[in-house]
This record gives structure tokens, sequence and C-alpha cells, in this order.
């Protein structure tokens, strides 16, 4: 076992701390990875405050990991000493399966996740990436291509998979007109990767104060739903609205806003129900869905896309001793548009 240095939350709603702990052993098949810089998800803060009720404590959070190969198993092939790296939001997936789905493993049983998960053949729960290094199985490690930074490339692990699944699996691109609502840090990174696929863009925020930024990082379009022209305007226009916030909203306006057989997918996820009038989706034949994550496979795809097209997230880069005052202002939506820590301050 060795030792390593972490921030964590000891119970529910608590502030994060210094925080030691055990990572396990290497096994043949694993990679040790120390941690160059993590990004703050708002997922942390809901687990934090264990706001889907999922939550173990202590809870080291952190999914949006990059850093450098250390040392290697005997069996692994695909990573050697000081590559560049990445983990998202799992580390071991189809435990419970007769064999690993490649292609949609982060919906089968027995994912487990990053942090506050259950590790198999353990009575610890998995410990996140606000920690200095971590073991991971070879096959849960992504590359991080090389003329993309590693600080700016962490929330790629997270949030750009979130966006990047659902823009490719609803077929977004040329001919096909997309909205993102809510340019956060899920958001923004749907903009960017949105426009990358060539679909046409258009921004849904509640106000316009982050117009120019949305512009910027290719929106075609952008709208103030404070506005209630906005739904006038825009009724009956996108083939797909990808949801990235997790407050509520008038579900049945945004509905409206989708052509016959569009789709709104939900990537923010709400802690409360999502009330819905089912005429909000029957005479247009709309559909309601969900997107979680992605596989490794399609994970390490929007890696190289993203690599291919220059595309990282927008960030503000931070020490680890300002983790407790990022989340207060996470909350806000203070922040422009992805917290990362520097775990060198660590």
């Amino acid at each position: 076992m060795a030792t390593a240095k972490g921030y964590a939350a000891p119970a529910a709603s608590a502030p994060l701390a210094p925080f030691t702990f055990e990572r396990r052993e290497p096994n043949p098949d694993d990679v040790v990875i120390a941690i160059k810089h993590c990004g703050v998800c708002h997922s942390d803060l809901h687990m934090v405050d264990n706001g889907w009720g999922m939550s173990i404590y202590p809870i080291v959070p952190g999914h949006e990991i990059t850093g450098v190969v250390t040392a290697v198993g005997s069996k692994v092939s695909r990573f050697k000493e000081g590559d560049r790296v990445g983990v998202g939001c799992f580390v071991d997936s189809c435990t419970t399966c007769a064999q690993r789905d490649l292609d949609r493993e982060q919906y089968m049983p027995g994912l487990v996740l990053t942090y506050s998960g259950p590790q198999p053949g353990s009575d610890l729960p998995t410990y996140g990436g606000y920690s200095d290094h971590m073991v991971v199985k070879e096959g849960y490690v992504l590359s991080i291509p090389d003329n993309l930074a590693l600080d700016a490339a962490a929330p790629l692990l997270c949030a750009g998979i979130t966006l990047y699944s659902p823009l490719r699996h609803w077929n977004a691109g040329p001919g096909k007109s997309v909205a993102i609502l809510g340019l956060g840090g899920l958001g923004h990174m749907g903009v960017k990767i949105a426009h990358a696929m060539g679909a046409e863009v258009t921004v849904l925020s509640q106000t316009l104060s982050k117009k120019d930024d949305g512009l910027r990082m290719g929106a075609d379009h952008y709208y103030a739903t404070n506005d209630a022209k906005t739904f006038e305007t825009l009724a009956g226009t996108f083939d797909l609205i990808i949801c990235a916030v997790s407050a509520g909203i008038d579900w049945g306006a945004y509905l409206n806003l989708l052509k016959v057989d569009g789709t709104m997918v939900l990537v923010g996820a709400p802690e409360e129900p999502v009330p819905l009038n089912a005429f909000a989706l029957i005479p247009g034949r709309r559909t309601l869905a969900g997107s979680m994550i992605g596989s490794i496979k399609e994970t390490q795809e929007m890696l190289d896309f993203c690599g291919r097209h220059d595309i990282v997230a927008d960030i503000e880069t931070i020490a680890i001793d300002q983790i407790n005052e990022v989340y207060k202002r996470m909350a806000k939506s203070d922040v422009r548009y992805r917290f990362v820590i520097d775990m060198s301050t660590l």
C-alpha cells in the first residue's frame, strides 16, 4: 500500500480538508499516475453534499484527471513511464457482467465510479483525483493528445465526453440545428464540439451576459431565455437540444422548441423530479432522453477528436486550498467556465 495525500469531505456538506489515505498496490495490469491537474465538476458539489443520496464518506472527489505515468505493471502494453494520460468518471466496469460492454459500459451493472464507489475486493470506497497519485487498470486509462495542455484538457474527461456522447449519438453535424441549454462548464464544451462537428449551434442562456463568449466558442446564434419572445421566435426550430443545466426549467416550453421528431437530451442532473405534461411530447412525436458520460472507447474517440480540432475547456486554475471557496462560487455559477486544480499546490 502506498500513502496518498489529498483533500476530502468527512461528512455531507462538510468542508474539504487535507486527508491522508492508502492507495492499493499496483497489479500487473495497473498504471500508476502522478496527478498533475483535476477539474472541478458540479457533480463533485452534488456528491460532497450527498445531493443524490449515494455518497460514501470520507469522500475524495475528482474525476477529470490528467497526469503522467510513473510506473506500469508487467502486463501493461499501451502505456509507459512518462506518458500523458487521463482518468475520467469510472475506473472499472461490467464487474457483474459476463463480459465487458465496450460501447455501453457506463450503463451496465457493476460500474465502479472513480470516487465514492465500492472497490471490488475492498471495504474502502474509491478515492478520486483531488490527490497526488492514483492506481488504475490499464483499460480505464486514456491517452491525452500531445497538443492539448494537461490543465485545459482535464475537463474533457467529464464535461467533454458528457456533451460529445449525445451529440454523436443523435448525429449532430451538417444540416442539423442544435441548441445548447446553459453556457456553463458542460454547455461551453457542447458549443465547441457541436461547432466542430459542423452543426448549426444556438446557445440558450438565461441572459445575454455571456453572448460574446458563446459566439467566440462557435455558436451561430445566442438567445436569452428570460425573454418570452425567445420561445415564440424559436418554436419548432431544433433537431436536438442538449440540456446542460441542473436547475428547474419549464420543460414544456423547451420541448416546444423542437422540430417534429426532435430530441431533448438531459445531461445536467436535477436533484428534483422532472414534471412533464405528456402533450409537450405527443403532438410533435418528440423525445425527452438522457445521456451519461461515455464509454472508455468513446472517451478516447472524443479526446482524439478534440486533439484534431484543438478543443479544450476554458479554465480558471486554482490551488487546492481554494477548493471550499470555489465550491461556493460554483454554486453561484461564478466560473468561466471550469475550475481546474493545480495538484502541485497540494
